[in-house]
């Protein structure tokens, strides 16, 4: 199931929600994104860069799409993981997952990846999301939200997304 192609300038998902910057400022951080539609070596791609800093107990950027609109939930159990087609700066990236068990701004559901210099596939499956500050696990008939993030340690980021789909 294809989530976006970012073919769209305006950043719309094929869901039809925008995505969205959000940072650490929730929290009284000092972090900086910026989300943009790019074109690099032919591909539309959504480009995620900013500083990461720690100051004032921050430390995250992120590019959020809710999945759905009202509030309702997707339902994604017949699929087995997350694919994304990434590259970037060679630095370590997460990608969070948000359900309606995820009550607090700081819950989610995170998985690594490294995005390197050139375009790459990268199939995360579910099993290898861990919950972040919650005992639940991961239900895939509730999501609502999903983020590429440049989180925990201060550094430059710069993570280019040409395709997000669920895979089977």
């Amino acid at each position: 199931m294809l989530i976006d192609d970012f073919t769209d300038e305006d950043l719309n998902s094929r869901f039809g929600n925008p995505w969205r910057g959000v940072s650490d400022k929730v929290m009284g951080g000092v972090s900086e994104p910026t989300v943009s539609h790019e074109v690099v070596k032919g591909r539309s791609c959504l480009r995620l860069t900013g500083n990461v800093c720690l100051e004032n107990d921050g430390g995250f950027i992120q590019a959020a799409l809710d999945l759905t609109r009202s509030g309702k939930m997707l339902n994604v159990s017949q699929f087995s993981g997350v694919r994304i087609t990434v590259r970037g700066n060679g630095e370590r990236y997460s990608i969070h997952l948000r359900t309606s068990d995820n009550k607090r701004p700081w819950q989610s559901y995170r998985a690594q990846f490294i995005a390197g210099l050139e375009w790459e596939t990268v199939d995360l499956p579910f099993v290898a999301f861990e919950p972040h500050r919650l005992d639940l696990p991961f239900d895939k008939t509730r999501l609502r939200r999903i983020g590429f993030v440049a989180i925990g340690r201060a550094f430059s980021a710069e993570l280019l997304v040409a395709e997000l789909a669920f895979y089977r």
